[in-house]
């Protein structure tokens, strides 16, 4: 009864969505199906969020090789091209490589976005607590990150929020918006550095799916709004 409920409000917010185990089931399918991908011997990425509430959100983990963990917070494939070429080199023989990537965002019961209740917490917390600091931050006008080495993953994340900022603030509902731009940011990154690295694989294709994360509740599923999904034969690229 309260997925029902949970299923109404995501959707509500993002109509495309489904349950992120589902989504781990339609994909590999593809994956085996359309594409005849051996899911046996592939590799996973990931470029989400290090938030330990992204773990359990697909299937995917049990599933596939890995995850070599790609992102930091916000879901930035922070490793860069380094972390992109040892990932190639770790790649099964006669395999292939799969990049799961994207924010999170959470959401309430009550259709509040941004918010969760964490596993046994009573009050809600912020999810992605990274964006939605970087959200308090950049709503002061004369706000700009300063890059340290204390704190370079978050400064980083907002740096590279800044060009969205108007777009953000002018948005219905900010939290919705800054999650949608740091889609965008982790998308182009990943494929700038695939592009980069392409000569480092030792195998032709490379499936890439990328989206939001939509958590829910504890103990209910998460869901997964799906915006990309592709097999690239890296000989063309």
């Amino acid at each position: 009864m309260l997925q029902r409920k949970f299923d109404k409000i995501v959707k509500a917010e993002f109509p495309n969505a489904k349950d992120a185990k589902d989504t781990s089931i339609h994909y590999l399918g593809k994956m085996q199906i359309d594409h005849q991908l051996d899911v046996s011997k592939v590799l996973m990425a990931t470029s989400v969020c290090s938030d330990d509430i992204n773990v359990p959100s697909t299937t995917f983990f049990n599933v596939l090789f890995g995850p070599f963990v790609m992102g930091g917070l916000g879901g930035i494939p922070f490793v860069g091209k380094t972390g992109m070429t040892a990932f190639a080199h770790h790649i099964p023989d006669d395999g292939s490589a799969f990049i799961f990537y994207g924010p999170h965002i959470g959401i309430t019961l009550e259709g509040e976005l941004g918010k969760m209740y964490r596993p046994r917490m009573e009050e809600t917390g912020n999810s992605c607590g990274a964006l939605m600091l970087a959200l308090s931050r950049l709503e002061n006008e004369s706000y700009a990150p300063t890059m340290s080495d204390d704190d370079y993953q978050q400064m980083k994340l907002e740096e590279s929020l800044l060009p969205y900022r108007e777009q953000i603030m002018a948005a219905e509902n900010k939290s919705k918006a800054i999650t949608e731009a740091t889609y965008e940011i982790i998308d182009k990154k990943v494929h700038e550095y695939l592009k980069a690295c392409k000569d480092e694989f030792h195998v032709d294709k490379v499936t890439l799916l990328g989206g939001i994360v939509i958590n829910t509740d504890y103990g209910l599923d998460d869901y997964f709004d799906a915006r990309n999904f592709e097999v690239i034969d890296l000989t063309t690229l």
